[in-house]
């Protein structure tokens, strides 16, 4: 096998690794949400112990970048995208945890009947998906139209977050023996705001990739 051929090959199997480690991140996130709609405390848990194979895919992803720069000695676009995709697992890594903390609230939570508000925070999670899933797709393709797309969808997560923090800080004074599970619902909004983040985190290391510039898009 030539050279460059080998070095594709190698790059391909990375883009495998984090198509599937994205894939686990936002099954994970979903799965959360699910449990705690569903009062599902099996599937919760079940999140938790997933996670072990979300971590352990995100650094065997970066064994293998480190081991591809050594052996390959890549350049230019090349070493970026390497680099790049170590910190796109990273992002991904993070929406995991993300979905690991949602699943530990639910435990708390329990049976408990849930407040009006979990309709906005189901909101928050279904846009926060839809931003993962587009934003690994645009950096599949390259896509940096797409990309913007991504972080425009940002600003509609950051409303819902401002929307629910004001209504549960106005039901913690309203109704004070719902305190705890405010608490954890706040948390909850808190961890989806921050992975819509973390998309726009991977759509602006896609504008790097792509034009070789560091770009703000949430400006």
């Amino acid at each position: 096998m030539a050279v460059r051929e080998r070095f594709d090959s190698e790059l391909h199997n990375v883009e495998e690794q984090l198509i599937l480690l994205s894939t686990m991140a936002v099954t994970a996130l979903t799965k959360s949400i699910e449990s705690l709609m569903n009062h599902d405390i099996k599937a919760a848990n079940e999140v938790i112990e997933d996670d072990q194979k979300i971590n352990a895919l995100e650094e065997d992803l970066n064994d293998h970048v480190i081991l591809t720069i050594a052996r390959q000695s890549p350049v230019a676009t090349d070493l970026r995208r390497l680099i790049v995709s170590i910190k796109v697992a990273t992002d991904m890594e993070r929406v995991g945890d993300y979905a690991v903390n949602i699943a530990k609230e639910t435990i708390r939570i329990g049976d408990a009947e849930l407040l009006p508000h979990i309709q906005q925070i189901k909101q928050m999670h279904d846009l926060s998906t839809a931003m993962l899933l587009q934003v690994i797709e645009a950096f599949v393709e390259e896509d940096v139209v797409k990309a913007k797309e991504v972080a425009e969808l940002d600003d509609q997560v950051d409303h819902l977050y401002g929307e629910v923090i004001t209504k549960l800080m106005k039901a913690s004074v309203e109704h004070p023996e719902n305190l705890s599970q405010i608490t954890q619902l706040a948390f909850i909004s808190r961890y989806m705001e921050r992975s819509a983040d973390h998309a726009t985190n991977i759509a602006e290391q896609l504008f790097y990739l792509v034009r070789g510039q560091h770009f703000d898009l949430n400006k």
